[in-house]
């Protein structure tokens, strides 16, 4: 016979049965709603990110526009040139500088313009000689006046004859020291100097003396010839006249004691030549005048004296 409590249980899991189904049935459909609310919210995420974006770009690029207005247009020469119209000018420009050079070279300097108009009346000198010389060479300058080079009026009647005689020196590194004044007072004396005011008479500079010395001859004086000279040496001037005498009117003359030699590219030797590398595998000097006296025509010394 079936009791009371088995009965119960029997009923128990009849209606427990359904319930469960519909509870598995109820889970199973809430699964696409959580989804489709997730993919709303992704969407919504994504779109907005990408607003966002727009919105930045919109406001830099109007910033951008804005400030470039301010910013200084670059233009390049062709530009400015074409913008105002001065490309014929500035061609003719170049042309005017190329006829000026020229003129230069062949002899016509507006700052010797005096000498050129009076060339016909007045006879050109036969040379301009150069004596270099420096601070502590007084003994030797007073060798020099006493033997080889006149003085006083024998040196300017020798200059009516043609031939100038001038120490070269330049100026101390500490201008209108005791060095400059002395030299002013033996010019004031002797007046036989050819003082180079742009020049700094120091060992180093030395290489650059004779571009301001050719440079300040040319520009004082109308010769055939400027002639270099050490002091170290003795001159035969009535023989060096009498050479020049027979070269007049050459063009392009470069004289001298002329010689070549080894490039020492020894470092620590006697004469190392630290740019040895630029005299070629031969290693040799070109042929050049020696540095004790050289000699240049009128057009060579007005060639250093435009392109110094």
């Amino acid at each position: 016979m079936e009791t009371l409590a088995s009965a119960m249980r029997r009923e128990n899991r009849r209606f427990k049965a359904p319930s469960s189904s519909a509870g598995a049935g109820v889970a199973s459909g809430r699964v696409p709603l959580v989804m489709a609310f997730l993919s709303c919210l992704a969407w919504l995420y994504v779109a907005g990110r990408l607003w966002q974006d727009a919105q930045t770009r919109a406001i830099l690029s109007g910033l951008l526009e804005k400030n470039s207005g301010n910013l200084p247009k670059v233009l390049s020469v062709e530009d400015k040139l074409r913008n105002l119209g001065c490309k014929e000018i500035g061609r003719k420009i170049v042309e005017a500088e190329m006829d000026l050079t020229k003129a230069k070279s062949e002899g016509y300097l507006w700052g010797n313009r005096t000498a050129a108009v009076d060339s016909e009346k007045k006879q050109q000198l036969l040379a301009v000689i150069g004596v270099y010389t420096g601070f502590g060479s007084r003994l030797k300058r007073n060798t020099f006046r006493g033997s080889w080079m006149p003085r006083g009026d024998a040196l300017k009647k020798l200059e009516e004859k043609g031939v100038v005689i001038r120490f070269v020196i330049g100026r101390s590194a500490n201008r209108g020291d005791t060095l400059d004044r002395n030299i002013d007072d033996e010019n004031r004396r002797t007046k036989d100097f050819l003082i180079l005011e742009s020049h700094e008479e120091a060992a180093e500079e030395l290489p650059s003396k004779a571009k301001f010395f050719f440079s300040a001859a040319v520009e004082a004086w109308d010769a055939e010839f400027y002639v270099k000279v050490e002091d170290n040496i003795n001159l035969d001037l009535a023989g060096l006249i009498e050479m020049l005498e027979g070269r007049r009117g050459n063009q392009g003359l470069y004289m001298g004691c002329m010689k070549s030699g080894v490039v020492v590219s020894e470092e620590g030797q006697q004469w190392y030549e630290p740019e040895w590398w630029k005299f070629g595998d031969s290693k040799t000097y070109f042929r050049h005048a020696s540095g004790s006296l050289f000699i240049l025509s009128n057009n060579l010394a007005r060639y250093i004296n435009i392109n110094r």
